[in-house]
């Protein structure tokens, strides 16, 4: 298997977790940071952009990792890197967003 396979299901599964937080912020109708607000990653998008931008970053998950290689859920390998991506995203978005919402706790 080509390296650059293991680096396209790494990010692939960071797409993947970002689009968590955007999609579900913004169907549940609640304004959420992305990279278009003012300042970027800091203020916040209105609800539909934050559905756009969540599926936009699925899309793109999909396409790293399913059109890319033959990924195989059976393969520990695959699942590993992909899960690594995932996790590394999920630990960065919870600390670039923490300060958000105790900031507006207090």
């Amino acid at each position: 298997m080509p390296w650059y396979h293991y680096v396209a299901w790494f990010f692939g599964g960071a797409f993947l977790v970002n689009s968590v937080p955007h999609f579900t912020n913004g169907v549940s109708g609640r304004p959420f940071p992305t990279p278009f607000a003012k300042p970027p990653g800091r203020g916040l998008s209105p609800s539909w952009l934050n559905v756009l931008w969540g599926l936009f970053n699925v899309l793109i998950g999909y396409l790293l990792v399913y059109r890319v290689g033959s990924f195989n859920l059976r393969s520990t390998p695959d699942v590993v890197v992909l899960g690594i991506g995932a996790l590394l995203m999920a630990v960065m978005l919870a600390r670039a967003f923490a300060p958000l919402y105790t900031e507006a706790k207090k």
